[in-house]
């Protein structure tokens, strides 16, 4: 071995030292290499198309050199909605192959499996043991996160986690020292941090500061059985205007405190059905936050800002320029955040927007919101982290 040349580089292949490796933060260099006599996830039995054409992709963590396809093979684990949705963006790459699906219903990890010749599982175990995998995908309801991401971390695999990231904060937390501490590629579904319009935002506030901002997700009762219990869904904040909340994060500023108060009472450990919360923005801006699911129809979802002589609307499909100007964004945002995701993984040039530890400080912003209206006082945020 040359003084300059790693074992971890000669284990896997590489014909040259792994450099930038250990210093978290930075993006892994993509290295070409000669056809290897064994993959790092499936024991070397890869077509040989795919053999000689992987890419060793350095990462932070001592060094560890690990493979990724041509053609980057993903699991989902979940196989309602959501995870429908993704399937169907990532489908369309050419350079993405679903490999398989994993529910716990293993008649909906089926159904979905079977659009994509991908393989169903009746578990994420069963999906992590069968390997061959270059990232993971965990959309599961919210009651569902945590053993399901660690597991998958340590398999050393990137991850993308849909939102929300679980019912508690101490989860989430675990969950972001470990992907930090294995230098690994992260992602959460905050897709709205990809609309065209949000960039038109804050072009149009680049020289104003915004001083009052206005939140809503007026809505009907998502049409699923765990979704009005707070110990499986967590409530309207967290599962839903976590969007809202983190375009304001954007837009304005980080919130310094909040103050929430639910309307009436609940039976049992039923949600909240309408919630507001007044919030302080760390710059001095002042916020409104309005949730409520007790509508028939989706009647308002998007954020409001306001500074001196301008009134921004922004929503998932248009902004509102002054209450007369329109503009539509394009659409892009839901495949844009895969299509990023999948770039990380491959080591190309990216622009993942919300990697896990961003998504956590939203998180902990509508953790917040929901603490103080159970708990019925203002809850005050240092750095993000709820006190």
């Amino acid at each position: 071995m040359s003084s300059g040349q790693s074992a971890a580089a000669l284990v896997c292949g590489c014909d040259r030292p792994l450099t930038g490796a250990g210093t978290r933060g930075e993006r892994p260099e993509r290295f070409s290499i000669q056809p290897a006599p064994f993959s790092c996830h499936d024991g070397g039995k890869l077509p040989q198309k795919e053999r000689s054409e992987r890419h060793c992709l350095a990462s932070p963590r001592r060094g560890i050199c690990r493979f990724v396809t041509s053609n980057t093979r993903i699991g989902i684990i979940g196989a309602g909605n959501v995870a429908a949705r993704h399937a169907e963006v990532l489908s369309c790459f050419p350079d993405v192959t679903i490999v398989g699906i994993a529910d716990t219903d293993s008649r909906k990890a089926e159904a979905l499996a079977s659009q994509y010749g991908a393989r169903a599982h009746g578990g994420h175990a069963s999906l992590l043991e069968a390997g061959g995998l270059d990232a993971v995908y965990v959309c599961v309801p919210p009651f569902a996160h945590g053993t399901t991401e660690l597991d998958v971390l340590e398999m050393d695999l990137p991850i993308f986690v849909e939102k929300p990231l679980g019912l508690d904060l101490a989860t989430a937390e675990k969950i972001a020292a470990e992907i930090a501490r294995r230098g690994l590629v992260s992602a959460v579904g905050h897709h709205w941090r990809y609309l065209d319009t949000l960039r038109r935002a804050r072009d149009l506030l680049a020289d104003r500061p915004v001083r009052l901002a206005l939140g809503f997700w007026l809505d009907k009762l998502p049409p699923v059985p765990w979704w009005t219990r707070r110990d499986m869904s967590g409530g309207q904040v967290l599962e839903q205007a976590v969007h809202v909340l983190d375009l304001a994060r954007v837009l304005v500023g980080e919130v310094e405190m909040v103050h929430a108060v639910p309307a009436g009472e609940t039976a049992g450990d039923e949600i909240d059905r309408a919630t507001a919360a007044v919030m302080r923005f760390r710059g001095g801006a002042a916020g409104l936050l309005a949730t409520t699911s007790l509508l028939e129809h989706k009647h308002r979802i998007g954020l409001e800002v306001h500074a001196e002589g301008l009134a921004l609307d922004v929503g998932e499909t248009r902004l509102v320029v002054n209450g007369d100007t329109v503009i539509e964004d394009p659409g892009e945002a839901k495949t844009r955040v895969d299509r990023e995701f999948v770039n990380a993984v491959r080591g190309v040039p990216s622009d993942v927007r919300v990697p896990y530890e961003e998504a956590l400080r939203s998180h902990r912003l509508a953790h917040a919101v929901a603490r103080s209206a159970a708990e019925g006082g203002p809850v005050t945020l240092d750095d993000g982290d709820p006190r």
